[in-house]
């Protein structure tokens, strides 16, 4: 059951959608697999409804953004249930079956690609009339449906990203103890007193590597904002 947390933080105006001229502003956006909200982090002119299954997180997350509204619950089954409420869709499905770390692993353990990620980017292409984006990391296989990468991310979605890489810090991948959750809340801006675990894995900065970086999410925003006001201007000439 979909539970909120903090509902009195949910802003009470209504949104404005669409476009005029050329601006666009307090756009209705769904950020879905929230996680921390690195890609949130940097927007403006927004009402965000996000949606995190790990309450540990999502509190976290709303610490950090208290004018969203944070939901606790299936990202995957609210896409289903509410994608036509908002005007910009941005969803970061589970990486860890995708990952070349996962075929790359120490352990015995095999699993199959988690096929939600393409479920969610061919219900989108088909079903929302808005502009979207599905985000994960660099598959060890050939992605299935061709992808714009920026950095270690790939993106699929129905306008033209215009994004550029944020380096990552030195030896990203191996930051698994507190000096490095410290290294990459700093890289972030994202800080936090709590130490979070995903089930039996012992990293810290896990979470934190899974973070879109803020500067990328404000890119791919300002990205959004153009495509909206050049369809904007395509319509008024049409008219």
């Amino acid at each position: 059951m979909i539970a909120q947390l903090q509902p009195e933080l949910a802003l009470d105006s209504p949104a404005i959608s669409g476009c005029e001229q050329g601006l666009v502003r307090n756009l209705r956006v769904l950020n879905l697999f929230a996680g921390l909200g690195g890609n949130r982090k940097d927007w403006e002119n927004v009402e965000v409804t996000a949606v995190e299954m790990d309450p540990r997180i999502a509190a976290v997350y709303q610490r950090l953004h208290p004018q969203d509204t944070v939901i606790v619950g299936d990202a995957h089954a609210y896409l289903l249930e509410h994608f036509a409420d908002f005007d910009f869709i941005w969803t970061s499905p589970p990486c860890q079956t995708h990952s070349k770390m996962a075929r790359a692993t120490r352990h015995a353990l095999k699993r199959y690609p988690d096929m939600m990620l393409y479920q969610e980017i061919i219900f989108l292409r088909h079903y929302f009339a808005g502009p979207w984006i599905v985000e994960n990391v660099t598959p060890y296989y050939e992605p299935l449906i061709p992808a714009q990468k920026v950095g270690r991310h790939l993106f699929w979605s129905n306008f033209d990203v215009r994004a550029l890489e944020i380096p990552n810090p030195p030896n990203f991948i191996n930051k698994c103890n507190l000096a490095g959750k410290q290294a990459m809340m700093d890289w972030l801006g994202i800080h936090y007193p709590e130490n979070i675990y995903y089930g039996k894995n012992h990293c810290p900065a896990q979470i934190l590597r899974n973070c879109v970086h803020p500067k990328v999410g404000a890119q791919v925003l300002a990205s959004v904002r153009q495509h909206l006001a050049n369809n904007a201007i395509t319509h008024s000439q049409e008219i």
